[in-house]
């Protein structure tokens, strides 16, 4: 039988070799990574296609496609959302993603990226905050102590500094589980009985809650003059965590417009509510924060090209290791016209 050549193998990536990918470099380093591979992407946001992503809901949950292209590279990663995927012993979010050439078609890369989405949204989470959060923050507030709350908090301390988290979670055993986990990492953790507690002295308030409701994390009296507001909960219709009187204090920064008004926490607010566009910030358009009394909320949903920036590293970081397979999965005939001649060659 004839062997494929290399230009039909695809390097896949799997979550085995994410993780063995993650220990080589270290996860702060790749946070820090990352950020500059996301930051990079959106200082050159005009050349993107943008598109809200593409979802399909369900009483349970959510299946989404989120695509991109920079005009070189196409990619797109396939992401579900299932918050009672937990109380069935599986994961909430889980994800792969692709990454193709745009001038032959031809996939280069395929991986997981339920850990990378992990990754890049506390990486993005981290690197906006070093844009908007207050000078010198190094304490956090992280309500919500889920599968991501490890992530946001080493991120927020390889890219800004920080040296404290203070944890809540309705359940005590998320907080704990978070706790643990923490140890031994280089921060102050603080395991909190609620969520007021929770925010005393905290300069970064991250909220990060599963459930798919209108939900009050944080109250409008909660929140005081000159904090940044991490939220990033709510990514879907019907799903919130601020109250809306937060929002009217805040200036609030978005990635896409057209699908935070639909899936973030301005899903709230009447459609002409403003906001800032994070690339405008990032690029030097318009600033981020502004005075020591002002409330910065990025208001959070994850978007495609964060993703692309992604699929761009791990592409690029993988190069010369063996923390890849590569897959025969493009049909590689001698003769581009001959499919079927290839087909029934490979009887024989």
């Amino acid at each position: 039988m004839t062997q494929p050549s290399d230009k039909a193998l695809v390097p896949f990536v799997s979550v085995d070799n994410m993780m063995r990918l993650i220990h080589h470099v270290g996860v702060e380093d790749m946070m820090r990574d990352l950020a500059d591979y996301i930051e990079a992407d959106f200082k050159r946001w005009e050349l993107f296609d943008k598109t809200p992503r593409v979802a399909s809901h369900s009483d349970v949950g959510v299946i989404e496609l989120m695509p991109t292209s920079d005009g070189e590279a196409y990619g797109f990663k396939y992401v579900n959302g299932h918050p009672k995927n937990t109380s069935e012993g599986l994961q909430t979010v889980t994800a792969f993603g692709l990454l193709a050439d745009v001038y032959t078609g031809y996939p280069v890369l395929l991986t997981e990226m339920t850990i990378l989405t992990a990754l890049r949204t506390a990486a993005t989470s981290a690197m906006v905050a070093k844009h908007l959060a207050p000078k010198g923050a190094d304490t956090m507030a992280m309500i919500g102590n889920g599968a991501q709350s490890e992530f946001q908090t080493l991120a927020m301390k390889a890219i800004i500094g920080l040296k404290a988290v203070r944890l809540y979670d309705k359940d005590p055993a998320a907080t704990e589980k978070c706790a643990q986990n923490l140890a031994g990492l280089g921060i102050d953790v603080t395991i909190c009985k609620t969520p007021e507690e929770a925010i005393e002295g905290a300069q970064i308030l991250t909220t990060c809650t599963a459930d798919k409701q209108y939900a009050t994390i944080l109250t409008d009296n909660m929140v005081g003059s000159g904090v940044h507001i991490n939220a990033i909960g709510g990514d879907c219709p019907g799903k919130t965590e601020l109250a809306p009187g937060i929002l009217n204090r805040s200036d609030v920064f978005v990635e896409y417009p057209p699908q935070t008004r639909v899936e973030g926490e301005i899903q709230q607010m009447p459609e002409d509510f403003a906001v800032t566009e994070l690339w405008e910030v990032i690029s030097g358009h318009k600033p981020g924060r502004t005075g020591d009394r002002q409330i910065t909320l990025f208001d959070s949903v994850g978007f495609a090209i964060e993703d692309f920036s992604a699929l761009r590293y791990i592409r690029d970081r993988i190069k010369g290791t063996d923390y890849f397979v590569d897959l025969d999965m493009l049909a590689d005939p001698d003769d581009p016209r001959d499919l079927f001649g290839m087909v029934q060659r490979a009887k024989a």
